[in-house]
């Protein structure tokens, strides 16, 4: 009589398809959770903590399981404080003055009505005091006229200008 082995060799060949595969752990142990948290502590992000998961562990993990792993160990992600430049220039808490104009001392109006050719105008006051006034055309150049003649406004005052500009005309952010 002749024996059937084969159910045998494909149980022992990891080569094999259909054998079973060694025991990859797909969850950390109480230590790593323990470790995971000490990240979550140190400000570390999910992307982060997944990598190190992935790197130092050997287990893989996609970003919502982490996320869900940190949730289920009742863990709160940490914002990390961006550093606060001293020299930069304070905006002002004025609710009047969304923009900044009172701290930068440029200030920008738009127009509710433009006049032809316009798809946009109105005026702009430099830091200075001098006033000019502004159109855009159809094709997005901007043109200034009025004011004193020859006046070049400064070049902090231009950037400024057009950063305000910017900010009137996209509207309200939501």
């Amino acid at each position: 009589m002749i024996e059937d082995n084969f159910a045998d060799q494909t149980d022992n060949d990891p080569q094999v398809e259909g054998a079973p595969t060694p025991n990859v752990p797909t969850q950390p142990n109480s230590e790593q959770k323990a470790e995971i948290a000490s990240w979550v502590a140190e400000g570390m992000g999910l992307s982060d903590i997944q990598k190190k998961i992935n790197n130092e562990m050997g287990i893989v993990m996609t970003y919502m399981d982490v996320r869900f792993l940190v949730d289920d160990l009742d863990l709160d992600l940490v914002d990390r404080e961006e550093p606060v430049d001293p020299n930069a220039q304070q905006a002002t808490d004025d609710p009047s003055d969304p923009l900044g104009a009172a701290t930068s001392g440029v200030s920008v109006e738009v127009d509710g009505v433009t006049p032809p050719g316009a798809m946009a105008s109105g005026t702009v006051t430099f830091s200075d005091g001098e006033s000019k006034k502004w159109t855009i055309d159809q094709f997005g150049r901007l043109a200034m006229s009025g004011g004193t003649d020859g006046y070049k406004p400064s070049d902090d005052d231009v950037m400024e200008f057009q950063k305000q500009l910017e900010s009137s005309l996209r509207g309200p952010s939501l």
